[in-house]
């Protein structure tokens, strides 16, 4: 806007050329501002009255006000732009933009909720959240009253990952926090009702273990948990970045992630905070009188699974199988991992019984305890199902029977079945002693065929019985008399006699 003098100077150049355009290089100003200031003055030293401009969208512009406000502000301009043809809007889509952005603006302005900041307490709440760099992990935790950072990595976001991850937190910080504040993440989620969040019931059951509530925030807020969103975005372009812990790339493995996580938390922790002056670590020592006690069974706590035995009686555990106790088949028994990578099995409430201890195996593979079986596996046999006469008569002989069948079909026979009702008749004509008896010798030979049980029953009992190598050969010897050794003993002779 022009002082009172700049305008002084312009009409009075106006009056000395008459042009515009002359008075404005006079003023060093332009010829529209010469125009106005001109006419303001001509006028009284009014401004004239400004006439509005007509826009193409003014026929849509009480169409779009209310669609706006009908959506609370979410609807598109893409969305509006077939309604607004359809009542006359003949403009452009870039014109219907930039009216529906407009109109966006004056809603918020006027349907703004109000935030208010947060007021912590101390030993009461504790914010976590989940992030994810280029495929690495990123676990994050706030205890919100003294600000204290733990972040860790994983591979995964699975239910047993977060609360391994929860509990190391809880270890870390030297107590349980009274609320433990979550988005709607899907590992502890069970579902939504009535906008109200259900917890897994393993969810449940770690959290009655420790003694903290879990709450989980809005949907689609993350101002309500911005304490930890943050922390996510500081742990990105802060530690997870190439050469952080002194090589060429991000990290070489999640264990020397892990370790580079803990060594920044000490560090951030030892920093003043910009939003409460003061150092996280210091005030974590009066936070932690008012956090409830950590639970007595807190070295297991973190890798205890619930898992349900199957028919197999054993339990999944990382895509393997581990026995457990027939006893226990249907039951929920509990898995606890421990460092040395073994895996202990625990039935029963409280602090319950171990049941069965293994030590973790390949995923697809299997960790068998044969005494939870009631013995070694015994060998596979199928048993012999006789269906037709000849086959139940044959197999009425017993054993030496059964041995037959199962040998001759190993070996080929085609014509066993056939063959069954000579070996009947066989046992008929010579007892079934004496078939029993050949029939044996027939199986220790080998000797699969009808043919051969008739030769060997041809043969008679004077055929040898040969025995196993190695064993002691015993024979009968015949008897013979003997004489005493004194009748083998040199008589003294005098010299001279013969």
């Amino acid at each position: 806007m022009k002082s009172a003098r700049e305008r002084m100077d312009i009409i009075s150049a106006y009056r000395d050329v008459g042009t515009y355009r002359g008075a404005a290089l006079i003023s060093g100003t332009t010829a529209k501002t010469v125009k106005r200031v001109i006419a303001r003055h001509e006028a009284g030293g009014v401004a004239p009255a400004r006439v509005s401009r007509e826009h193409n969208y003014d026929v849509v512009s009480a169409l779009v006000t209310e669609r706006v406000a009908k959506s609370n502000g979410r609807i598109t301009a893409k969305r509006l732009l077939p309604a607004a043809k359809a009542a006359g809007y003949e403009g452009s889509a870039r014109n219907l933009r930039r009216l529906v952005a407009t109109r966006k603006a004056l809603w918020r302005n006027d349907n703004h909720r109000g935030r208010r900041p947060a007021v912590w307490s101390p030993g009461e709440h504790l914010v976590i959240d989940w992030g994810v760099l280029d495929g690495l992990h990123v676990f994050c935790a706030v205890l919100a009253w003294c600000r204290v950072r733990f972040v860790r990595f994983a591979d995964n976001e699975r239910a047993d990952t977060t609360l391994g991850l929860l509990a190391e937190c809880f270890d870390t910080l030297g107590g349980v926090p009274g609320v433990v504040l979550a988005d709607r993440m899907g590992c502890l989620k069970g579902g939504v009702v009535a906008n109200k969040v259900v917890p897994t019931s393993d969810y449940v059951r770690f959290a009655a273990h420790h003694g903290f509530r879990p709450d989980f925030c809005e949907a689609a807020d993350p101002e309500s948990k911005g304490i930890v969103e943050n922390l996510v975005g500081y742990a990105k372009t802060d530690l997870m970045i190439p050469g952080h812990d002194g090589s060429g790339d991000r990290f070489p493995d999640l264990a020397a992630a892990n370790r580079a996580a803990a060594a920044w938390c000490v560090e951030v922790n030892a920093a003043e905070h910009s939003q409460i002056c003061a150092v996280p670590a210091e005030r974590l020592i009066i936070e932690r009188d008012l956090l409830a006690p950590l639970p007595s069974l807190r070295a297991s706590i973190g890798t205890v699974l619930s898992r349900k035995v199957d028919r197999l009686s054993c339990v999944r555990f990382g895509s393997a199988r581990y026995s457990v106790p027939t006893a226990l088949i249907g039951t929920q028994v509990r898995l606890r991992v421990d460092h040395d990578r073994s895996l202990t099995i625990i039935a029963g409430p409280g602090e319950g019984d171990v049941v069965a201890e293994h030590l973790l195996v390949a995923p697809g593979e299997a960790s068998i305890h044969d005494d939870h079986y009631g013995g070694p596996r015994p060998a596979p046999r199928r048993a012999v199902r006789p269906k037709t006469v000849a086959e139940k008569a044959f197999c009425a002989l017993g054993e030496t029977a059964e041995a037959f069948l199962t040998g001759a079909a190993a070996a080929g026979n085609t014509r066993l079945g056939p063959e069954l009702a000579e070996l009947n008749t066989l046992a008929a004509a010579h007892g079934e002693p004496v078939f029993l008896e050949a029939l044996s010798r027939a199986v220790a030979f080998g000797r699969w065929r009808a043919a051969d049980v008739r030769s060997i029953l041809a043969a008679g009992a004077g055929t040898p019985q040969p025995t196993t190598a190695g064993d002691a050969l015993v024979l009968e010897l015949p008897r013979v008399p003997t004489r005493p050794l004194s009748d083998y003993a040199l008589r003294a002779t005098t010299r001279g006699t013969p």
